[in-house]
């Protein structure tokens, strides 16, 4: 049995890399990229008759990635949506709406409110050098994007006093 760990465990390894999405070419079909991924979490129309199928590692993952294909069904763009540089370059406060929101990010893994904000407040996971982070977007009632920022994610202590 001892011996059997080791294989499983680089099968395991093996597995995983094929079913990285930042792995596909461009170019793929999206026959080909539904073979290989499997079915993505969710699946957005794009602009000019493109379609993206995201694959979301939510709830308890660190990544959301996007295949993008054209009009023809190829693939055109990979992305992993959730690192610290691209929040600043695709977040449009005062212009995305919570679609906006779920065709970049997928659903979030909590979704919260606060006295301090009149709306809901949806986070992420994510990693930024090895350490978790949290993502945050500030969501209000009539459902534009009013903000974002990120955080560390602590561990969540309950202490009785």
């Amino acid at each position: 049995m001892r011996r059997l760990w080791p294989m499983a465990l680089a099968a395991l390894a093996l597995s995983a890399c094929a079913l990285d999405p930042t792995r596909l070419p461009l170019g793929s079909t999206r026959a080909e990229t539904l073979q290989k991924l499997g079915s993505p979490t969710a699946t957005y129309p794009m602009p000019g008759g493109g379609e993206r199928l995201q694959y979301s590692r939510a709830p308890a993952g660190f990544a959301v990635n996007n295949v993008d294909f054209d009009a023809g069904g190829r693939v055109v763009s990979i992305r992993q949506e959730l690192e610290d540089g691209m929040f600043d370059i695709t977040v449009k406060p005062g212009v995305w709406r919570v679609d906006d929101v779920l065709r970049s990010y997928g659903r979030p893994f909590e979704i919260s409110r606060v006295t301090s904000f009149d709306g809901d407040i949806w986070a992420w996971r994510y990693q930024s050098m090895n350490m978790p982070r949290l993502f945050y977007i500030y969501i209000a009632p009539d459902g534009v994007v009013d903000r974002y920022h990120t955080s560390d994610d602590l561990p969540r202590v309950m202490t009785d006093r």
